[in-house]
């Protein structure tokens, strides 16, 4: 049965889950090929989940940054004009 994330979707797999992957032995097939790409998939795969944990800390750093300019734009607004308009 394939493993879900909370919200249904797959499961990603992790880098060492694709290094240490054992696949069914097959006549034609080369172990070490095989090997040779299950290395270059998990070292992608460690390149692409550094850039998910650098990017998700940049949006929460701008979603401060956005927060603290909207507190301090509402400070400095005056209020509607109260005449008769």
């Amino acid at each position: 049965m394939t493993e879900l994330h909370p919200g249904g979707a797959p499961a990603r797999p992790t880098p060492h889950e694709v290094r240490t992957h054992a696949f069914r032995p097959h006549r034609d097939g080369d172990p070490d090929q095989v090997r040779r790409f299950q290395a270059v998939v998990a070292d992608e795969l460690t390149d692409l989940h550094q850039r998910v944990r650098e990017l998700s800390q940049e949006n929460e750093r701008l979603r401060r940054a956005l927060r603290d300019w909207r507190t301090m734009h509402a400070r400095e607004c005056r209020p509607p004009n109260s005449g008769p308009w």
